[in-house]
């Protein structure tokens, strides 16, 4: 199975961590995987800010790098979500599109749905761990089942950390609700934004969380500030570490 690794602009250039672990869960599962050094910027900040035609070469130069594998994989629901969803905007009907729509994956939906992997090996994580649901991987992707909707329980990403040794997944009284990131909104309504984010990290608290997870760094970036501006004894991690076996203390997700 050949696999393009699509890493997002934020993951290279601050977390780099994220894509190496990516890496190691893609190939410790049989894949085949390149990272075409050609991608860029999928395009979704522009089109978040309604710059569609600012987004649409990004489009197509994304289609192009990437049209040959078989899979393309990105541990980002929101990057992946743009592909899947978003492009059609842009692209519309194009054959080459439409061939890259159906086999883009986000990291947890490639590895639960594609790949069905049962174990992760001895990989132990002793810790109590929250889990948050982004909204794009939830809403969009259906990574797992959202309060709006009458569906059975479900969650792609849970299902995975379920697998690990010794981690502790403790349940949250709001467990889809939106952490304020939201890309540009962040700029654009930085209090609200803010807001919402410290609602998010207390009901992480009160669940007793020593970590938060989730398959978007975007989103733990944006907790991650608040939390060290607040000095909140919690750290963040994406569920790609965890499940790479990356300790606590060598994740590297601290923003200066």
């Amino acid at each position: 199975m050949h696999v393009g690794l699509f890493i997002p602009c934020y993951i290279d250039q601050l977390y780099p961590d994220v894509g190496l672990a990516t890496l190691e869960l893609l190939q410790g599962a049989g894949c085949k995987v390149d990272y075409p050094e050609a991608q860029t910027c999928c395009g979704q900040p522009m089109a978040n800010t309604g710059c569609w035609d600012d987004a649409r070469p990004l489009a197509r130069h994304f289609v192009r790098t990437f049209a040959r594998y078989d899979h393309i994989v990105c541990p980002s629901g929101s990057c992946a979500a743009m592909v899947v969803h978003h492009y059609h905007d842009l692209l519309h009907d194009d054959p080459e599109y439409l061939s890259v729509q159906k086999k883009t994956w986000d990291l947890c939906q490639f590895l639960v749905d594609v790949l069905d992997v049962k174990d992760f090996g001895n990989v132990r994580f002793p810790h109590r761990v929250g889990l948050h649901n982004s909204c794009h991987g939830l809403r969009e992707l259906r990574l797992g089942s959202s309060s709006e909707r009458m569906d059975a329980p479900f969650s792609k990403i849970r299902q995975l950390l379920e697998k690990i040794d010794g981690i502790e997944l403790v349940d949250l009284a709001r467990p889809d609700e939106c952490c304020g990131f939201g890309g540009t909104f962040a700029v654009s309504e930085e209090a609200v934004s803010c807001m919402m984010g410290l609602d998010r990290i207390h009901d992480h608290q009160q669940a007793g969380a020593e970590v938060i997870t989730a398959g978007d760094m975007s989103c733990l970036m944006h907790l991650q500030g608040l939390i060290q501006r607040q000095h909140t004894p919690l750290r963040v991690m994406h569920v790609a570490q965890i499940l790479a076996g990356r300790s606590l203390e060598s994740a590297g997700t601290t923003v200066r």
